[in-house]
């Protein structure tokens, strides 16, 4: 499996150091939030996306994915969120970067109605995301927090080039386990964010292994099942500013990742 952090938890830091900070401290990716007060988002010019993109391209450091606020389940007209989804995918595009990531945002509306919206809206940008070599990913998160919520939108939608992000902490405090987590993201995954919390109720962003998320558990079943994606640590520095500096605690997740990856038993 390959390493890669959020800009999430480097708020505001211009490409060129995230770049130094990704390939010092061992990650081979970085997610980049995809938002106005970021360096990186849709708003930007060609020529800004293309320094960016060889920023990263001569460090031999790869945007894993553009990070986006797009809320697909969101009650609503379609033009606006189908306007933001392709803005997001063809920004995409032109960083390299395979995915994009893209909240439920049901709210409060009805789970058949939630749902319903979602595939309709991810299917209709499918063929831009194919036609751009990027897979628009549905984050475990809000109104669709566990695998199975997920999966209600992604199973109908049925296309290669929409997919799902397990986050791990928002599928834990919908009481799955990763075990029964993995098996229905499976045929969707993309990719899988990791981070720690001291509890459910407290969910300022803490060292790796330091709290109680069970990523040893996850890392496993991923192991078990011979995937061989990525793993991205998503510190949430910017919803939490007291919290510790990312950059002071970069090299040392990178290492408790790998030492988990190493300790993981392999498919057979």
């Amino acid at each position: 499996m390959k390493l890669a952090f959020s800009t999430l938890g480097v708020p505001g830091m211009p490409p060129r150091d995230v770049v130094r900070l990704a390939a010092t401290c061992g990650y081979d990716g970085v997610e980049l939030r995809a938002h106005p007060e970021e360096p990186v988002h849709p708003g930007i010019s060609a020529a800004q996306r293309a320094a960016v993109a060889l920023e990263f391209a001569d460090a031999g450091v790869t945007v894993l994915a553009v990070a986006g606020y797009a809320q697909v389940a969101a009650a609503g007209p379609d033009e606006p969120v189908l306007a933001e989804l392709a803005e997001l995918v063809r920004l995409a595009g032109d960083l390299g970067a395979p995915y994009v990531r893209v909240f439920p945002g049901g709210g409060e509306r009805p789970a058949e109605e939630a749902d319903a919206a979602a595939a309709r809206r991810l299917g209709s940008i499918a063929p831009l995301a194919t036609d751009t070599g990027v897979r628009v990913l549905l984050e475990t998160h809000d109104s669709h927090r566990r695998a199975q919520d997920a999966v209600r939108v992604l199973g109908p939608v049925g296309h290669r080039s929409v997919g799902a992000l397990w986050d791990l902490l928002h599928t834990w405090l919908g009481g799955e386990q990763p075990a029964v987590s993995l098996p229905a993201l499976a045929p969707h995954l993309g990719y899988v964010q990791v981070k720690d919390v001291a509890s459910a109720e407290d969910t300022a962003p803490l060292p790796l292994g330091a709290g109680v998320l069970p990523l040893g558990a996850c890392v496993r079943a991923l192991s078990r099942a011979g995937w061989d994606g990525w793993l991205s640590w998503e510190y949430e520095k910017r919803w939490h500013p007291r919290s510790a500096g990312f950059p002071q605690l970069a090299a040392a997740g990178a290492e408790y990742l790998r030492g988990l990856l190493a300790a993981a038993p392999r498919a057979t």
